[in-house]
């Protein structure tokens, strides 16, 4: 029974060592000394080190290494911003920040940089697979970069696009894709663009299903074969007022909040005014609730010319990492062609002591001249 109880000890220990039991996070002490304080209330508490060591994130599966090469952010989780996050600057006045971003590193990034929301959105379409407009994408495709950036971003409020074609046909279409985008997407929300009627049915059915939805209005990418093209929205006293309308109607239906893109500023603040939730601004101007720009329009990233032809007018550039891109590109097609890369730094694998004669010597036998004096040379180099 000794025996038992001793091998049913370690198995918990081995087990508990890589998932925190509820009482460890109540008590605040590492998996491993949990495992001690269920078993023995008398054991010393493990060292400062110790808790150190232990404390280190594991991955769970027994076919990973423990130090991958795209292992991931190692830091503790902060804290995840939520709707009541969001809420709650929202009713003390302090501005949202939301980035669109598409993949893991770029969702890293966001995420170390203490961005509010993320918006996986349907542009990636454009920016990314390289289409002229955001229709092409399907959900499947979304569902990819969906699960990327989950993966890479922990902290900010996760909203995937509802891509074109899942929302028109019905609202049960709308719901069983939004309820995709949860459980397969990893997303906190799902935004659909447009606030004509069929649309908010679409929106209110989705809501009811328990999925919390960020609504869009203004210019709405996906009408651009109604829109004849991307068009600023509003300009008009009769668009302006459609304008609010629709955002009003967005809020009744359960939207949690509101893209505003590319209307007037005092269209922005007319709907910023009526509605009862964050309006997010693109193009909308300094009086909504918070702003969007897109990861790679604000760093400035791609320099070729069709995406010159597109990077909208509202667009600041906070950096120009295409440029940086270029040049580096640049200079390593230079390296390679000149043969300055690789040097001996980056190439660092050797074989043992005597392996190399012992190769060149193997190599001869099996009638690889050539080879064996290759490899003579670069040993003696």
């Amino acid at each position: 029974m000794a025996f038992l109880r001793e091998s049913q000890r370690r198995l918990c220990a081995s087990i508990l060592a890589s998932i925190p039991c509820f009482e460890s996070r109540i008590l605040g002490i590492s998996p491993a000394a949990d495992v001690s304080h269920m078993f023995s209330r008398r054991q010393n508490c493990p060292t400062k080190q110790q808790q150190h060591n232990l404390s280190i994130p594991r991955r769970g599966h027994s076919n990973q290494p423990e130090h991958a090469v795209y292992s991931g952010p190692t830091t503790s989780s902060p804290k995840r911003v939520t709707l009541r996050t969001l809420r709650d600057k929202y009713l003390k006045g302090i501005p949202i920040s939301m980035v669109t971003a598409y993949d893991y590193p770029s969702a890293v990034h966001v995420d170390q940089a203490g961005i509010d929301m993320l918006l996986v959105g349907d542009s990636a379409a454009m920016v990314v697979h390289g289409h002229d407009t955001t229709l092409p994408i399907t959900l499947d495709e979304m569902l990819v970069h969906c699960r990327a950036v989950a993966r890479g971003a922990r902290r900010p409020f996760l909203v995937g696009d509802m891509p074109f074609g899942c929302v028109e046909t019905s609202p049960e279409s709308a719901v069983a894709s939004a309820v995709k985008m949860m459980k397969e997407g990893g997303m906190d929300a799902v935004k659909i663009e447009g606030g004509f009627k069929n649309r908010v049915k679409a929106v209110a059915a989705v809501v009811e299903a328990g999925v919390a939805v960020v609504g869009h209005v203004g210019l709405t990418p996906q009408a651009i074969s109604v829109l004849g093209g991307f068009r600023p929205a509003g300009q008009s006293a009769v668009e302006a007022l459609r304008v609010v309308r629709e955002a009003k109607a967005l809020e009744e239906a359960g939207c949690c909040a509101i893209v505003l893109e590319c209307v007037p500023e005092v269209v922005a603040a007319a709907a910023t005014k009526e509605v009862n939730v964050p309006t997010i601004g693109i193009g909308a101007g300094a009086a909504c609730s918070g702003q969007v720009l897109v990861y790679h329009d604000l760093l400035g990233m791609m320099q070729h010319p069709h995406h010159a032809k597109v990077t909208p007018k509202f667009c600041k550039q906070y950096g120009a990492v295409g440029a940086a891109i270029q040049r580096a590109l640049g200079q390593y097609a230079s390296e390679v062609e000149t043969g300055q890369f690789p040097s001996k730094a980056y190439s660092p694998y050797k074989m043992g002591a005597g392996e190399g004669e012992m190769f060149a010597e193997e190599l001869r036998k099996q009638g690889f001249e050539a080879a064996a004096h290759n490899v003579e040379k670069i040993s003696s180099s």
